[in-house]
């Protein structure tokens, strides 16, 4: 694996870029520009943090989330891919795939004209990837680091026929009080409710919050917005490639069972997660690509 001191000779950029090897072994890029600050695990291409300069964090990470070799981090961005959800026919393989759990490499670092700082990675491929998943294939995670936080996942089908994916941006985002918050845009949308054995309910109004929610969202536009009364911000979700939106909170029975969510820390998050998922997964014909993308920018009320 890559060590912390290769990658600063490599890619290193004086006060802007580093890396830094956790007692874990967790190898972390810091990222530190005019614009905001943020932490990215090598494990999974998982951006653990992101807050622009001046403001409150944009991004969440559980206080008592864990850094493990081989397993997903609670909160910041994981990865889900190639898979979202229980694969369709291996009860063994990992629910969301093994994306946010793997390996990847650092390809390129690119400062912007406008100050940003971009960090394209790549999936490493291993006999583990390859025995879940046979298909030659490239995917790359992009993230850009500026006012705003741009994440792109780019799928290039390699092989001679065409692949079906899912994925999704399983982003969890820092909210004030998540009783007090709402999710606009999503009004008029069908959705599946794994709350509620995936029926199929259609929304009204915006979405609210005082239980349990899981949801996959269909044929959504290409824009959300959550409005957080008590951070007295919104955070507005512009995605593309994705036609399909997650919304999900474990709330507090749940949370409590998960282990690594802290003390009360589902009123302190919610994810809102740019997707290809249910009746939205991608065909990727030979030679082709898909890129999901989504762009987050916080806002005042």
């Amino acid at each position: 694996m890559t060590t912390a001191v290769d990658l600063n000779q490599r890619f290193g950029l004086d006060g802007v870029l580093s890396f830094s090897e956790l007692p874990n072994g967790f190898v972390v890029a810091t990222v530190r520009n005019a614009h905001a600050g943020a932490t990215i695990a090598m494990q999974g291409a998982h951006l653990m943090s992101f807050q622009p300069t001046g403001a409150q964090p944009l991004i969440w990470l559980s206080p008592e989330a864990k850094l493990a070799e081989g397993k997903s981090i609670r909160g910041g961005v994981p990865v889900c891919w190639p898979w979202f959800g229980p694969h369709e026919s291996e009860k063994g393989f990992p629910a969301h795939g093994f994306a946010r759990t793997v390996p990847w490499r650092l390809n390129q670092v690119d400062a912007l004209s406008g100050g940003e700082t971009r960090l394209e990675f790549e999936l490493i491929p291993s006999s583990l990837t390859r025995s879940q998943w046979p298909y030659p294939c490239a995917v790359r995670n992009i993230i850009t680091v500026g006012k705003t936080l741009r994440h792109e996942l780019v799928t290039t089908n390699l092989g001679s026929e065409a692949l079906l994916i899912g994925e999704a941006l399983h982003t969890y985002f820092q909210v004030g009080d998540l009783r007090r918050v709402t999710v606009n845009g999503l009004q008029g949308c069908d959705y599946l409710d794994k709350v509620n054995a995936f029926a199929r309910v259609t929304q009204e109004g915006t979405v609210s919050f005082s239980g349990e929610v899981d949801r996959i969202y269909l044929d959504t536009p290409s824009q959300c917005e959550i409005r957080d009364p008590a951070m007295q911000r919104r955070i507005v979700i512009r995605a593309s490639g994705s036609r399909s939106t997650v919304v999900w909170t474990p709330w507090a029975e749940k949370g409590a069972q998960m282990g690594d969510l802290g003390p009360e820390g589902y009123l302190n998050m919610l994810c809102v997660e740019t997707a290809n998922a249910a009746e939205d997964t991608v065909t990727i014909a030979p030679g082709a690509q898909h890129r999901l993308s989504a762009t987050y920018a916080i806002e005042a009320l």
